[in-house]
């Protein structure tokens, strides 16, 4: 038997940091069209995500991914890219934060509450189950008409 020829570890990495930045065009070009197929295929895939997130050892894995990656990773990656992103990401997610805020604000708006009673006041409770209930009624409406959509678009 034959022993797989590969490269060092350094000649990998050195290829990669210096190549796969000019492949950017590339990127931007090609993701944008394969956004139907990546949708249909990740619909299709919801049995198998089922199933990996019921394994019975399935904990034990996240935890071990965890402390595998560990928080200096972590740190760094927020030192490194995070914190330059941040604001760019802000802003290139502003309209998907619009439209799916702006149901949960109209429904705020329609509560009405329990007059406010003094503070520790048990009454007051039963303003934050007014609020409570009503954003969770919303929000699993939202998820029937979800369900609902996609089951129709099978």
């Amino acid at each position: 038997m034959a022993k797989l020829r590969v490269k060092s570890l350094d000649k990998v990495v050195k290829k990669w940091v210096e190549e796969a930045p000019k492949r950017a065009t590339y990127y931007e070009a090609e993701t944008p069209a394969a956004a139907e197929v990546w949708e249909k295929n990740a619909v299709a895939a919801a049995p198998v995500y089922k199933a990996a997130v019921q394994a019975t050892d399935i904990d034990k894995r996240f935890a071990g991914g965890i402390r595998r990656v560990g928080a200096a990773k972590f740190k760094r990656k927020v030192t490194s890219v995070g914190v330059a992103r941040y604001g760019p990401g802000i802003e290139a997610a502003k309209e998907d934060y619009e439209k799916g805020f702006a149901p949960f604000l109209e429904e705020l708006a329609k509560i009405e509450v329990p007059e406010r009673k003094p503070r520790g006041a048990p009454e007051n409770i039963k303003r934050v189950e007014a609020i409570a209930k009503a954003l969770h009624e919303l929000r699993l409406k939202r998820l029937a008409a979800l369900i609902g959509a996609s089951a129709g678009a099978s």
